[in-house]
C-alpha cells in the first residue's frame, strides 16, 4: 500500500491513533490478535513484524547476528536497526511483555510435571 503524502488534520490524526491503541489494547486473546493482525496488516506487514520481535528477543537472549541471521532470514542490517533501538521503552515494553510469557509458561510446565506424578 502506498502512503498519501497528504497530512490529516492533528485532531483527527490523534483520535484515530488512539482508536486503534486501544483496539490493540482491548485485545484479550492470541486467537484474536491473530485475527485483527492477519486483517489489518499485509502478509509482508505482518511477516516483518514478527521478524523485528523475534529479532529483538533473540538478541536480548545474546544470539549472534549470524545465528539470528541464518534461522530467521533477515539482514543484519535488519538485526542492527532493532540493536540500535533495543534500550528504548517500547522494546523494552515488547521484552519484558516475552519474558513474562516465557516465564509463565516455563512455571506451567513444572507445576504440570508435579501434578502428574
Amino acid at each position: 500500500m502506498q502512503t498519501s503524502k497528504k497530512t490529516l488534520n492533528a485532531t483527527l490524526e490523534k483520535q484515530i491513533y488512539q482508536t486503534v491503541y486501544q483496539l490493540i489494547a482491548d485485545i484479550k486473546s492470541p486467537h484474536d490478535a491473530k485475527q485483527v493482525l492477519e486483517t489489518i496488516l499485509s502478509p509482508t506487514e505482518l511477516s516483518t513484524v514478527i521478524k523485528r520481535v523475534s529479532i529483538a528477543y533473540w538478541l536480548s537472549k545474546n544470539r549472534k547476528y549470524e545465528n539470528i541471521k541464518n534461522n530467521l532470514m533477515v539482514s543484519s542490517a535488519s538485526i542492527a536497526d532493532v540493536q540500535k533501538h533495543i534500550k528504548s521503552t517500547g522494546w523494552q515494553l515488547v521484552l519484558k511483555f516475552l519474558n513474562a510469557d516465557e516465564w509463565a509458561s516455563v512455571w506451567e510446565a513444572k507445576i504440570k510435571n508435579v501434578f502428574k506424578r
